[in-house]
């Protein structure tokens, strides 16, 4: 029996919000999976200094990346309130407009991106070898020609699901992640081309991330977009910056810290640092997806509604949302702490690397127990067209708190304070969350 298509109109039980979000978050979390499949051939087979220069340069290229979560997410919110309001010939025109903004604006960044690549990795490497330096230029270049493809990528997450197809969105994002792990495989087993390579396989698969849906929304489709005229107007695209705001001081927040925890790493236990910080993310970015998934697959069912002006489910999808990310927090931190080792053996080559990453995560984990409020709260606000305070909720959650606390835990508690410091930040974070949530609660009725 074929299954029934759910709508962003529709009355969302818990089993219908977890067969809406469900696509998105797996295709959030298997993209994180096949860059740690990334990960996994780098360390083993081309060697750890080749896996300090990625994780290295790696913060640099998501600011630039992350303006196709900006664009993705912004222009999803102003497009699903626009459907609520039963303007579909509008929304299409809004949706065509923003993807050649992202294209014009991938081919720009990437260039920008690959003239300031040599200073930023020398700056950023400043205690590295280099050999570690060298390598975060080459594989930086390689990403940088591909930007386009990442942005759209990126933005195309969002938009998949507000055209009320999360499932073909998965499968493409299954497809471009099959792609980079075979690819890896040859490249690097095969050809021989080491970082290069997987720099390659990278791009290569964003590339059919980012190209199938625009093949798909060019032809005769049963979503709710088809490219047609674009509408372009300057309050359209200040609104979606605006509504994206939030996802764009995210990224670029985490990349910043990332580099600023680099930085004590290096200082700390030179490259080894850096190397085990790179493992312990590759488990805090698949689970960071879950909340990031979830969260991004309610927002055109929040925004549809607001558009709608249907208060009563606005406040089934805010309870509805807190009680899973909470429930999903308290499961992931059990499970960080149950599978710490073993993860950390998949990529540490020397004894050193291994017992420096294992203490890392066993401190780390406890981060993931209120993580998921602040990613839902800021996605709820966005869906909600209020960039601003979907974005304070970021840059307070993303910049101010991780960046105080990473730079001054460990004046008092060594590398032991660089490992706190995330979870000391996400517990400032749920407060600054449940705060707007309690004073936005009259305006919006949620």
């Amino acid at each position: 029996m074929k299954r029934q298509r759910i709508g962003l109109s529709e009355h969302f039980t818990f089993k219908k919000l977890f067969s809406f979000t469900l696509p998105s978050v797996i295709m959030a979390v298997f993209t994180s999976i096949y860059t740690i499949v990334d990960g996994v051939f780098v360390s083993k087979v081309v060697g750890e200094s080749a896996f300090a220069g990625l994780n290295l340069i790696f913060p640099y290229i998501i600011i630039f990346g992350a303006f196709g979560l900006m664009f993705g997410s912004g222009a999803s919110a102003l497009i699903a309130k626009t459907l609520g309001e039963g303007d579909r010939a509008r929304a299409n025109g809004y949706f065509t407009f923003f993807v050649i903004s992202i294209v014009i604006a991938g081919i720009v960044f990437g260039a920008l991106g690959i003239g300031l690549l040599r200073p930023v990795a020398e700056l950023l490497g400043k205690d590295a070898t280099a050999e570690t330096v060298e390598n975060a230029v080459l594989y930086g270049f390689v990403l940088f020609c591909g930007m386009p493809f990442l942005m759209l990528q990126y933005s195309f997450q969002s938009f998949m699901v507000t055209a009320e197809k999360p499932t073909l969105g998965f499968l493409i994002t299954v497809a471009a992640g099959v792609t980079n792990a075979a690819l890896d495989a040859l490249f690097i087993l095969g050809f021989r081309w080491g970082l290069a390579g997987a720099a390659a396989a990278t791009v290569t698969g964003q590339a059919v991330a980012g190209i199938a849906p625009i093949v798909y929304f060019s032809c005769k489709n049963s979503s709710l977009f088809r490219f047609t005229k674009p509408r372009c107007t300057v309050r359209a695209f200040f609104r979606a910056c605006t509504n994206g705001v939030s996802e764009l001081l995210s990224n670029i927040s985490f990349a910043i810290v990332s580099m600023l925890y680099n930085f004590q790493l290096l200082h700390f236990a030179g490259d080894n640092g850096v190397i085990a910080y790179g493992i312990i993310l590759y488990m805090g970015t698949v689970f960071f997806n879950l909340f990031f998934g979830f969260s991004m697959g309610c927002a055109p069912l929040v925004g549809y509604h607001y558009g709608a002006q249907n208060t009563d489910e606005l406040k089934n999808l805010r309870r509805k949302g807190f009680l899973v990310v909470g429930v999903l927090g308290v499961l992931l931190t059990v499970l960080a702490e149950a599978i710490a080792a073993p993860f950390a053996r998949l990529f540490a080559e020397s004894q050193a690397v291994y017992e420096l990453t294992l203490s890392g995560m066993r401190i780390y984990s406890f981060v993931y127990l209120l993580m998921g409020f602040s990613i839902f709260g800021s996605a709820f606000f966005t869906a909600l067209n209020n960039g601003l305070v979907s974005g304070a909720i970021s840059f307070v959650r993303s910049l101010v708190f991780q960046s105080g606390m990473v730079l001054s835990l460990p004046l008092l508690w060594g590398i032991t304070g660089v490992w706190l410091a995330p979870t000391a930040a996400e517990i400032l974070a749920f407060l600054v969350t449940v705060s707007f949530f309690f004073a936005m609660r009259k305006k919006y009725r949620y």
